[in-house]
């Protein structure tokens, strides 16, 4: 049996590994993954981070972590390294200076395209495959692969038609940041709409967490289902990220609503060179093409503003241009991430 160190930190990665692993047959797993997986030299969630005071207290951690994980590297046949950058970046250096030989596939690569460009330099020097999740980022590196998107194999079903379910999305995101800021909006914005409120609250979290960082969520049925509830729903308000990618797969009508810190915001829009912030509009940005669903940044996410959203949207349009997206990604990205693997 053939050993593959893993190096999946967060919980996006590990559910993104799971269609890969299904596809791999008599392969061991080493390294950083969720314990579902097997029995790893850490569990994903103990570099969960939640902001800046616990990332310096983790650094420490990291910097064992990663030497742990080089040397772990002797023992494996190959390396799959997925997203994480700030972690995944020096383990790769890491590897390659004591195991020059070994393949290293980074899979969820680097989002140069927003950026810290020089990146891609140091990814393609380490790194022996390059596996892309989005059409364009052959922009920005040399050697990168289009393997498809990983949300083409794990979401299931996508809408066909449009109806009038009488249900609305909600999803605050994962960060308490971002849930504290969007809550108190989106509950003003359900308090003005007489239909069924499903907030989306990630897989992981406990029942002490939501209690902490949603507080009352009376009027609102909770749902860990965001891909089920999306294909029920009419409409969904979403916080800027990968949901608002899964949505318009789904073709769920949206609005990114997007709310930081000043000085967060600040330094975001300082080094942050992109003209979109949700996921779908930017490949449409890189294709020519408009934008797919609204964005409200900052002091523009307003009740008033999302609820004129809300009846203002062509959601035929929508649908069909989701169509249009789906067409641009193509394929799952399992399949061949399996093939490069190959242990």
């Amino acid at each position: 049996m053939k050993k593959l160190l893993v190096s999946a930190l967060e919980p996006s990665a590990n559910l993104h590994l799971k269609p890969v692993l299904d596809r791999l047959e008599n392969s061991e797993l080493l390294g950083i993954f969720d314990e579902e997986f097997g029995k790893p030299l850490y569990a994903s969630k103990e570099f969960s981070v939640m902001g800046f005071l616990d990332i310096f207290a983790k650094l420490k951690k990291a910097k064992i972590a990663i030497d742990k994980m080089a040397k772990l590297s002797l023992e494996a046949s190959h390396v799959l390294l997925i997203d994480s950058p700030a972690f995944n970046l020096p383990l790769a250096k890491a590897i390659r200076k004591i195991n020059k030989d070994i393949p290293i596939t980074w899979y969820i690569l680097p989002k140069v395209w927003a950026w810290r460009k020089k990146r891609a330099a140091k990814v393609e020097r380490y790194c022996t495959n390059l596996a892309s999740i989005f059409p364009f980022e052959d922009k920005f590196y040399t050697r990168s692969v289009y393997v498809g998107n990983p949300l083409l194999d794990e979401i299931k079903q996508t809408k066909q038609s449009l109806e009038n379910s009488g249900k609305i999305v909600f999803m605050p995101g994962s960060r308490k940041s971002e849930i504290k800021s969007l809550m108190p909006i989106f509950k003003e914005v359900a308090s003005n709409l007489q239909k069924e409120h499903i907030i989306v609250i990630p897989k992981h979290f406990s029942d002490e967490e939501i209690r902490v960082l949603y507080g009352d969520l009376e009027g609102f049925a909770v749902s860990k289902d965001a891909y089920k509830s999306l294909l029920e729903a009419e409409f969904a308000f979403v916080c800027s990220g990968t949901a608002t990618l899964e949505a318009s797969i789904i073709g769920t009508p949206l609005v990114l609503c997007y709310r930081a810190k000043a000085v967060d915001y600040f330094i975001a829009k300082r080094f942050v060179k992109l003209k979109f912030a949700g996921l779908a509009n930017i490949i449409f940005d890189f294709y020519g093409k408009v934008p797919l669903h609204r964005e409200f940044l900052q002091d523009d996410v307003s009740a008033q503003n999302l609820l004129d959203e809300y009846f203002s949207i062509d959601k035929e349009e929508f649908l069909r241009r989701s169509t249009e997206l789906k067409t641009i990604l193509s394929h799952g990205s399992s399949e061949v991430v399996a093939k490069i693997i190959g242990v």
